[in-house]
């Protein structure tokens, strides 16, 4: 499982239904199940999301034997998503996972 930081008044973005919308539009179909959005995606078997307000909880299952261009695909999907959850993009969430590794933030 990965946790990612939400940008300031991002939580409210994502609060009820808004985060299903959001992984609907990125993966397509979703459901809901104990306050959680579950979907499947190219080499994604399995994407389980939650928010707390603060936080974004994501949880992956990974299928490793698809092709390639799935693959690509499946890692750009996933960035774009997370950058419309979060707030932030890719190369901000790897500073402040290096900073938070390092005891900064």
């Amino acid at each position: 499982m990965q946790t990612y930081g939400l940008r300031r008044g991002w939580g409210k973005k994502i609060e009820g239904g808004n985060l299903r919308s959001l992984v609907e539009s990125s993966f397509g179909s979703a459901q809901e199940a104990d306050g959680k959005v579950v979907t499947s995606f190219g080499a994604l078997a399995k994407l389980t999301t939650w928010t707390d307000g603060k936080s974004l909880f994501v949880d992956t299952v990974m299928n490793r034997e698809v092709a390639e261009d799935v693959a690509r695909n499946t890692i750009s999907a996933y960035n774009r998503f997370l950058e419309q959850a979060t707030g932030y993009a890719t190369k901000e969430r790897a500073k402040r996972a290096q900073a938070k590794g390092k005891g900064k933030a």
